[in-house]
This record gives C-alpha cells, sequence and structure tokens, in this order.
C-alpha cells in the first residue's frame, strides 16, 4: 500500500491552493477602495453574511488541534472527546440569544473594548497583554506545530517539518492580509473543503474497518465493528478512577473527567472560547443581530457535526492498531489521523491534505488577525498613536501579522514548549485553561449584574490565573491528594495532579465568590454598568427554529452515548 501522496494527490491539493488565493484577491480586489479604512479590514466592514459568519467560526476553530489531537484524543480515550463539541453547540446557543445582543447594542468590536467600556483601562490593558500572549505563545504555535506533523507524515521522507511550518505560515500570512473579509469569505471555500474531505476520510476509515474485520466494505457495518471492538470508547462519562485503576485509566480520566467536568470546567471552556474571545466573536461583531445570531447558530449546527470528522478517525485508528493493521502509526496518538489518511486511495489523500490544511490556514488567518486587532486597536492606536491616520494603523495591523507569525515559527521549530509531548489538544486546553475561569466570570458578571466593580474585575482576572496555577501545579503538594473540593491522581511520573478541567471549575467558581464579595464591599451603583432591556433576547421565528432543533439533537446524541 502507498502511504504517501502521488501526482493526483498533488494536482488535487493545487487545485484547492490557487483556489483560495484566486478567490482571496478577488474579494479583496472588490474591497480595495477601502483597504485603509480600520473597520473594513478588521471587522470585514458588516458585510459578512449568517453563512459566511457560521462557516468562519468552524473554519477558524476546527484546526490542526482538532484534526490531530481531538482525534488523537479519540484514539486514547474515545467518544467522551465529542463533549468538546456538543457543549460547544450548546455554549452557541447561549452566545446568541444573550451575549451577542449586549456586544451588538453596546458597539463593542473588541473584547478589551467591552472590558474598557464596561469596567476600566486598566482591565483592559490587563486582558489585551494576556490575549496577546496566549495566542501567540499557545494557539498560533500549536496550531502550526500540529499540523506541519500531519503534514510531513503524508510527504515523501517524513523529514520537511520545517519546510511545511515555513509554507504554512506564508500561506496564512497572504490570507490575513486581506482583512477580515477576505478570511470570511475564503472560510466558506475553507469549510466546504474541510466537510468534504474530512467526511471522506471517515467513510474511508470505516470501510477500512469493516474489510478487514470481514463484514463488508459498509460504513454502517464498520462503525458496529467499531462498537464492538472498542466498547469503552462510546461512553460520553468516565467513572472515576479507584486504587486498582491502571495508569493508562487514570490517565484518561484526567483528560476528561466524568460528569464532574460537567459542573464547571466544560461551561468555563466553552463559553470562554465562544464567547468572550477575540479570535471567534470578531465574526459576528460587524452584523446586525438577527444575521449575527443565525451566524452563530449554522456553526452550532456545524458543531455538531464535527466528532464525526475529527474524532471518529482516531477510534478507527485504535481499533485497526489494536488489531494489528495499522502498523506505520508514528507519534503515538497525535499521528492516528495521518495513518488513517494513508488508507485513502490517490487524488482523496489530496482532497483530505486539503482539508487538513484548509483547517491550519483558516485558523492561523483567523487567529493572526485577531492578534492584529487587538495590538492595533487596543494597545498601539490608545497608547502609540493615538492620532495615527486609518492608513497607518491598517498597515501596522498588517505589519503585526507578520511579527507574530514569525514569533510562532520561531517557538515551533524545535518545540520548545513541549506541545508534542503533551499531546496537541490538551496541551491547548490546559493552558487555555489559566486565564478562562476569571476571564468568563469578568464577562458575566460585567454583562448581567450592574453592580459589578473595575476593582472586583481586576481581582477576578488575578485572582483566576493565580487560583488555576494552584490547582494545576501546587494544591496535591499544599493541601494533600484527597479533599472535600477534589481528588488527585497519580500521573505516572511520582507526582499527583488534579484533572485540569476540575482544577478549571474549582478556581472559576472561587473566582466569581471573590468577585462578589469585592463588589458588596463596595459602592452600590456602577455608572458603567450596561443598560438590559429584555426584548434584546426575543427571538424571531427562523432563529427559535434553529436553537430547538440544536437542542434536540444534543439530547438524542446524550442519550444514545451516555
Amino acid at each position: 500500500m502507498n502511504y504517501q501522496l502521488n501526482t493526483l494527490d498533488f494536482i488535487v491539493f493545487l487545485v484547492y491552493f490557487v483556489l483560495i488565493l484566486s478567490y482571496g484577491y478577488y474579494i479583496y480586489k472588490k474591497r480595495q477602495t477601502k483597504e485603509h479604512d480600520s473597520k473594513a479590514f478588521f471587522l470585514a466592514e458588516g458585510s459578512l453574511t449568517w453563512w459566511a459568519i457560521g462557516a468562519s467560526l468552524i473554519a477558524s476553530n476546527i484546526s490542526a488541534e482538532q484534526f490531530i489531537g481531538m482525534s488523537g484524543n479519540g484514539f486514547f480515550v474515545g467518544i467522551a472527546v465529542s463533549a468538546y463539541e456538543w457543549i460547544a453547540a450548546l455554549s452557541l446557543v447561549i452566545i446568541a440569544i444573550w451575549f451577542m445582543p449586549i456586544y451588538l447594542k453596546n458597539k463593542i468590536y473588541t473584547m478589551p473594548q467591552f472590558l474598557q467600556v464596561r469596567y476600566n483601562e486598566t482591565v483592559s490593558l490587563i486582558m489585551a497583554i494576556f490575549w496577546l500572549f496566549l495566542y501567540v505563545f499557545v494557539n498560533l504555535t500549536s496550531i502550526l506545530y500540529l499540523g506541519s506533523i500531519a503534514i510531513n507524515g503524508l510527504l515523501p521522507g517524513q523529514n520537511h517539518l520545517h519546510e511545511i511550518m515555513i509554507c504554512l505560515a506564508i500561506f496564512s500570512v497572504f490570507i490575513t492580509l486581506g482583512g477580515m473579509k477576505v478570511i470570511g469569505y475564503t472560510d466558506v471555500i475553507q469549510v466546504t473543503v474541510l466537510i468534504i474531505g474530512g467526511l471522506a476520510t471517515t467513510y474511508m476509515a470505516l470501510a477500512m474497518v469493516s474489510e478487514k474485520f470481514g463484514v463488508g466494505g459498509g460504513i454502517v457495518e464498520g462503525f458496529k465493528t467499531l462498537m464492538q471492538q472498542a466498547p469503552e470508547h462510546f461512553h460520553m462519562v468516565m467513572d472515576k478512577p479507584t486504587q486498582s485503576s491502571p495508569q493508562e485509566y487514570i490517565d484518561k480520566y484526567m483528560i476528561l473527567p466524568g460528569i464532574a467536568m460537567y459542573a464547571a470546567g466544560q461551561w468555563i471552556v466553552n463559553l470562554n472560547y465562544w464567547g468572550c474571545n477575540q479570535y471567534i466573536t470578531q465574526r459576528a461583531l460587524g452584523a446586525d443581530l438577527p444575521t449575527a445570531r443565525r451566524g452563530i447558530l449554522f456553526a452550532a449546527l456545524l458543531k455538531l457535526l464535527m466528532p464525526v470528522i475529527v474524532m471518529l478517525p482516531g477510534i478507527a485508528a485504535y481499533v485497526l492498531y489494536k488489531n494489528g493493521h495499522l502498523n506505520h502509526l508514528v507519534g503515538g496518538m497525535d499521528g492516528a489521523y495521518s495513518a488513517v489518511l494513508a488508507f485513502l486511495p490517490a487524488g482523496f489523500k489530496g482532497l483530505s491534505l486539503a482539508a487538513l490544511t484548509a483547517a491550519i490556514v483558516a485558523s492561523l488567518a483567523g487567529k493572526s488577525n485577531s492578534i492584529s486587532t487587538i495590538f492595533t486597536l487596543d494597545i498601539y492606536k490608545k497608547y502609540f498613536a493615538k492620532d495615527a491616520s486609518e492608513q497607518k494603523l491598517v498597515r501596522m495591523g498588517r505589519w503585526f501579522v507578520i511579527i507574530a507569525m514569525c514569533i510562532s515559527v520561531l517557538f515551533t521549530w524545535d518545540d520548545i514548549l513541549g506541545i508534542g509531548g503533551a499531546g496537541g489538544f490538551t496541551f491547548i486546553q490546559k493552558y487555555t485553561g489559566f486565564i478562562s475561569p476569571g476571564v468568563l466570570a469578568v464577562f458575566l458578571l460585567g454583562m448581567f449584574w450592574k453592580r459589578t466593580s473595575g476593582t472586583a474585575a481586576v481581582v477576578g482576572i488575578l485572582s483566576g490565573f493565580i487560583l488555576s496555577l494552584f490547582f494545576n501545579e501546587f494544591a496535591p503538594t499544599v493541601l494533600g491528594n484527597e479533599t472535600f473540593l477534589y481528588t488527585a491522581f497519580p500521573d505516572g511520573h511520582g507526582a499527583y495532579k488534579i484533572p485540569f478541567l476540575i482544577a478549571m471549575g474549582l478556581s472559576g467558581v472561587i473566582t466569581v465568590l471573590l468577585m462578589v464579595i469585592v463588589t458588596l464591599a463596595g459602592p452600590k451603583i456602577n455608572p458603567k454598568a450596561f443598560a438590559i432591556d429584555k426584548t434584546m433576547f426575543k427571538l424571531d421565528k427562523t432563529t427559535l427554529v434553529l436553537v430547538v432543533s440544536i437542542l434536540m439533537i444534543l439530547s438524542a446524541l446524550y442519550i444514545k452515548f451516555w
């Protein structure tokens, strides 16, 4: 079997490459008269349609950490990792109904701007710096590293890692320099390629399972075989380990700690990511409310599909590997997706590579644009060039895209941050989790409790970070391995750790309590509070149908795989 790309695969990939760049250039030329308008560059001047918003949200979200990292977790743990996707769909419903009206009514364009309008400049500056470091040193680096690893595994010789990094960086920079409108509309093509290529990979993986186990060549038989061969991989909620549990099971539970992760951790991850994240919200902030809501709910429907594309191939890889049919798997669980791609026939590997590249480039471009937006509008314009022209702001934004990408390549070159050792998806979730509890607490209380003060917001951001660091790294040593708050488990290296989703939940709850205490000790009236009108949250019939459909599908999935 030929595990690598051939001429037809490269032709298919080249067609994708030319299509994206050509369409991006066409969109850029259409809006060239506004290329020096900062709102046009950073926010697409409010011209994205609902389907472009939804597609862009998914294209920017589904990247190497999902294709490679989540597929790897599917290989290791199973369907439980789908919680990240399915709770995300429910979080998007919450954000569409309750978050977006507040953002749009108050003309919020960046997340640091929200913090300044609602609290004060100190809170805004602290978080702008936090976000820049997180986006550059966690998100950009991990997307670039995991994507390069995956593509490298398909190329002859498998020794082109650094060349791939450079090519991905350059490709994404070209897309980003066109501005958010170019990103948004090229993302429609990206997500189409992503879904078609991803479904093709899943189809071939299930067909290969059914063939190898002699049950025919159908995908239904393949799926049934997966459930028979790995029944432990088809439960959404894992039982808590006991003293007799093997280390491998404990490691799985550390990633997805049973029902406890739904108490707070999963909600903090998803509400923060989808509702308080410049990288995501930026797509909808330039639209009117009905368009923004429908775009977000369209993204929620697509999120329900994502585990089929990014998780199921990992379970197929596990079953094939366990039974000696995947001897070419390299790189541990993060190599599962690339190993499955090897089974695809000529042309389909190129299509799947195009899907993977689409996901990587879309995420890198979207993240780079958000980094540029925060730096230019919330730091450069406010503190270094208050009177800068629109042209100068756009030029600075473009330069910072290039700088951020160069930094990410530098730190990814030899995996200085240890992304490969942690497992890509877990790396991102864990280190994002250091600031997520504080950020979400500040946003939620700022939106829905008028009394919340700026002092409480500073306390929330700092305490959220400190508490996350404490529970993740030091709590077992200081407080013991078993308390009424948590149970710490052996990590296989002589230490005890709290599952990071539990640590995140504890940090979030305590942070909210601290913010409430600080606020109650201050003035009873906060003049910077947002005015909330209940009519803001009313839904039209189309939006209501979308919401009900999402809730029904989600309920059915959890009933089936609980």
